[in-house]
């Protein structure tokens, strides 16, 4: 498991690395994700290797990782409920323009794929 939690936080390290260095407005632990999908890939890991095992271990707990969130509603309750109207709008149109772009994503590879991948 040690091994396993080495890739994962080897992996966040160069992330941030590449975005301190890059200056690009995308956070570390995205691209060090990114790094980690890509190299996990390109070796085609067996579902037995350390870092498998590991993310499936961390997987088993990820509600942990929501405990952050409800404290923090829970301390700005205040600031959430003076800004209700702007928050409010801002979810409904992030999950608008995100099912739009799912939208058209999908119509774009469906089309592609009725016409064989060409284009």
């Amino acid at each position: 498991m040690i091994v396993g939690l080495l890739w994962l936080l080897g992996c966040q390290l160069v992330g941030e690395v590449v975005v301190r260095l890059l200056d690009v407005p995308v956070p570390g632990p995205v691209i060090g994700l990114v790094l980690l999908w890509a190299v996990l890939t390109w070796r085609r890991t067996p579902d037995d290797a350390p870092v498998v095992r590991t993310g499936d271990a961390l997987l088993k707990h990820l509600q942990l990782l929501f405990v952050p969130a409800g404290v923090g509603v829970i301390a700005f309750g205040s600031t959430l409920r003076d800004d209700a109207v702007p928050l409010s709008l801002a979810l409904v149109g992030s999950w608008v323009a995100a099912l739009a772009v799912v939208g058209w994503s999908v119509a774009l590879l469906l089309r592609r794929a009725r016409s064989g991948g060409e284009g």
